[in-house]
């Protein structure tokens, strides 16, 4: 069993086998001179699963994701930016089923195996008549992920794409992954946008219990806003077009293609948060010694979502109460007299600031030099069990609220 992480070239990872995609400028939003059109598609039909926003405004495209996934197979998937077709009613409904319908034309499949996603400004119908040219428009070739990755950035200012390989007794399966997302990110899911191919022959039921564990521990652990989207979607799928015996989870293979899928999402998590609205810091969080696995998450994620930590973080402050009172209103088990607080860098080893009830002297200097790097780590150690979590933020700015302030101007 054998797993390996591919490097991103400039020009993006390659589509594992039968996959295609492909991205054109339909001018969704005529004020932005981007590709915001794409769509991938697999040659063959493939096993398919999602998760989706818990937010209760559910955006249409995502509405009729749930009805075309309901048998658990899909072939293609288009998506779009500068419009997130989400409170939209029944006419944004109508124009997700046409887009459906337009690639299903084109390419001669199914309508209910298209699935549809969007992302942009809330409340706005799609452009249908230049949905339609666009989709007549698009070329789809093997070298067409690095497009389609560009068209679904709405704020981004890089595209997001990762990839990895698999293997196990002489058999390859290739993954390709790609995310957009740098606001609204608090997910109870995942992340705003990601889609993920793979060569790999995958039953159903483990590749849909796949995509949940490797979200559980990537997008639903990154914040930047404390704003769950209307949009989320993350939608995986898996063509068999590699070959050999079906893979479920007792096959020998499963624990190296859990592997590859999580690690593709882990990375693809953090270059949401290090690409945030404004953002100028990641904030790693690791909480270990907790009583559950659930609240080393609770506190992990609290501290990354904490205003006030974020802050702090951004003015190299060295208020290490904030992370403190951040774990304590996470809803997490903690005992002050047993919880130690560090602060570290990647080229630095760290200060502890708090242990076991009272604060410790620190270098001050050192503290501040910690909370400047790029790169900024916290850890948590609660002293109650062997839960373990580790979460992703960024720090907030006054750049995020002069974007956010004229989202729509």
């Amino acid at each position: 069993m054998r797993y390996e992480r591919e490097p991103m070239p400039e020009g993006g990872v390659d589509l594992p086998r039968g996959f295609l995609a492909g991205a054109v400028r339909a001018g969704i939003r005529p004020d932005l001179d981007k590709l915001d059109v794409g769509v991938l598609y697999s040659r063959v039909p493939c096993a398919a699963a999602a998760v989706y926003t818990s937010n209760r405004v559910k955006a249409a495209p995502l509405l009729l994701c749930q009805e075309h996934l309901a048998d658990g197979r899909a072939q293609a998937i288009i998506a779009n930016s500068g419009c997130a077709n989400a409170a939209t009613g029944q006419q944004g409904l109508s124009h997700a089923r046409r887009t459906a319908e337009l690639v299903a034309a084109k390419l001669g499949i199914q309508p209910h195996d298209v699935l549809v996603a969007s992302t942009g400004v809330i409340g706005t119908f799609l452009p249908m008549e230049r949905i339609e040219d666009a989709v007549s428009c698009v070329e789809l070739s093997a070298a067409g992920g690095a497009d389609f990755a560009l068209a679904i950035m709405t704020t981004d200012t890089r595209p997001k794409c990762e990839g990895g390989r698999c293997g196990h007794q002489g058999q390859e399966y290739a993954l390709w992954a790609v995310a957009k997302g740098a606001g609204m990110i608090h997910p109870n899911m995942a992340t705003m946008l990601c889609f993920v191919a793979t060569d790999a022959p995958l039953a159903q039921p483990y590749l849909a219990a796949c995509l949940r564990e490797a979200v559980d521990v990537s997008f639903n652990m990154i914040d930047v806003d404390s704003d769950t989207s209307t949009n989320d979607t993350v939608i995986v799928l898996a063509n068999g077009l590699a070959g050999g015996d079906l893979i479920d989870a007792g096959h020998p293979a499963a624990g190296a293609f859990l592997a590859a899928l999580t690690d593709c999402c882990v990375g693809l998590a953090k270059a949401i948060v290090a690409d945030a609205e404004g953002a100028t810091k990641v904030i790693e969080c690791a909480v270990e010694g907790a009583a559950s696995l659930a609240d080393a998450r609770l506190a992990a994620r609290e501290v990354v979502r904490s205003l006030a930590v974020k802050t702090a973080v951004y003015g190299c402050d060295p208020n290490w109460g904030r992370i403190l009172a951040a774990v304590g209103n996470s809803g997490a088990a903690m005992i002050e007299e047993k919880t130690v607080v560090y602060l570290s860098a990647p080229e630095n080893g760290g200060v502890c600031v708090y242990r076991h009830g009272a604060p410790l002297p620190f270098d001050e200097a050192q503290a501040r030099a910690c909370l400047a790097a790029r790169e900024v780590r916290i850890r948590v150690a609660l002293g109650l069990g062997e839960g373990a979590a580790t979460a992703w933020g960024s720090d907030i700015t006054e750049e995020y609220v002069r974007l956010n302030s004229a989202y729509t101007t």
